[in-house]
């Protein structure tokens, strides 16, 4: 997963290039956004299906008041498995879920054994990464907020001349509607990812 998420021994020391990977993931979920983050889950599982090498997945809670989810997914081989994991759709889906779940530990493992081994609440580290401070996620939104804004505001202007005099609330409605997706799938993905070291920093 991303760069604060640890993998196991068991993946590092294996031949890991030319056999199926599976990957174990356990995130804690606040009771209360159960909703959203099964919403959530479903858009990374279906993203993922989209690349080549997806072999299948699945998610399970420990029992019905449990925090913690296990998420399951396998890919073909590793060198797929990272398409994926490097991949602007994943990105984008990460930073969606920010502030949705925690995640607790990441295992990577070959072989079919991975699908059936879920970590026990007593592995987890207690330590695990948080979301970034909401300081820095604000000085990342107004980053890519403000030149995103700029260039089609500069846009505009040139090709609709009255652009400016037009009834406001028919600007900001266009300007919201085709800022939103850029800012969701391009600009906060790739910023995030440029400024990664100093979002986890300590």
């Amino acid at each position: 997963m991303n760069s604060d998420e640890r993998s196991s021994d068991n993946f590092a020391s294996s031949g890991a290039g030319r056999v199926p990977v599976t990957v174990s993931i356990t995130r804690r979920v606040d009771p209360g956004d159960i909703a959203e983050a099964t919403s959530w889950v479903q858009k990374g599982i279906n993203l993922a299906s989209g690349y080549p090498g997806f072999l299948g997945s699945g998610w399970v809670r420990a029992s019905a008041d449990s925090h913690e989810w296990h998420l399951l997914y396998r890919f073909s081989d590793v060198t797929l498995l990272d398409e994926w994991e490097a991949s602007d759709d994943r990105a984008g889906w990460l930073f969606e879920g920010r502030e949705l779940v925690e995640v607790a530990r990441v295992d990577k493992r070959t072989g079919i054994e991975g699908w059936f081994d879920a970590p026990q609440p007593e592995e987890v580290d207690a330590k695990g990464p948080t979301a970034p401070p909401r300081w820095k996620q604000a000085v990342i939104i107004g980053l890519g907020f403000y030149p995103a804004n700029l260039a089609f505001t500069l846009l505009v202007i040139a090709v609709v001349p009255g652009w400016r005099s037009l009834w406001p609330l028919l600007t900001v409605f266009v300007s919201t509607l085709v800022l939103t997706p850029i800012m969701t799938y391009w600009v906060l993905p790739f910023i995030t990812r440029m400024l990664r070291p100093w979002l986890h920093r300590s």
